[in-house]
């Protein structure tokens, strides 16, 4: 992180339509109200829905909880975001080993697992409710807002310093 410029993150989950969407709204929501300048990002490892707006279901789960995120649209992880974001943020375990393969030998952003950011739930997925009922959007928001705690937590660590 550039001394004094707010942090960059990017949210990086499979298609870039589901979890990462509902990550990104949730960190820029919950660092709006911690007052934490920042600047978030998602994407994703395939290029499947490059240019598409998140999930209805996405969609319809961060409206639930008082946020916006139809206007957000897919884009695939590039090389630059390994040198444009501090820290990488995978929803799983599959793309976090995709980050480390495709990251630069020259170092970059630091990369990390979603729900390590939250206490005991070290290692942990969120799991992709892609191909599964509507139920599991919320389970993915629920454990989304977790890992999203952690890391405003440790942010506001960062600038008490």
């Amino acid at each position: 992180m550039t001394e004094g410029a707010p942090p960059r993150l990017l949210f990086v989950c499979l298609g870039n339509i589901c979890r990462s969407p509902l990550a990104e709204g949730a960190m820029r929501h919950m660092a709006e109200l911690a007052g934490i300048a920042i600047e978030v990002d998602s994407a994703g490892t395939g290029d499947w829905h490059v240019g598409r707006p998140p999930d209805p279901r996405a969609i319809a789960t961060a409206a639930r909880h008082g946020l916006d995120i139809g206007g957000l649209r897919a884009r695939q992880l590039k090389a630059e975001d390994f040198h444009r974001f501090d820290r990488l943020v995978a929803l799983d375990r599959n793309n976090l080993r995709d980050l480390r393969r495709l990251a630069p030998p020259s170092g970059g952003a630091v990369l990390s697992l979603l729900l390590d950011h939250a206490p005991g739930r070290e290692g942990e997925d969120v799991a992709d409710p892609y191909f599964g009922e509507d139920a599991g959007f919320e389970t993915a928001w629920n454990d989304i807002m977790s890992g999203v705690g952690g890391l405003i937590a440790a942010l506001r660590g960062q600038s008490n310093r």
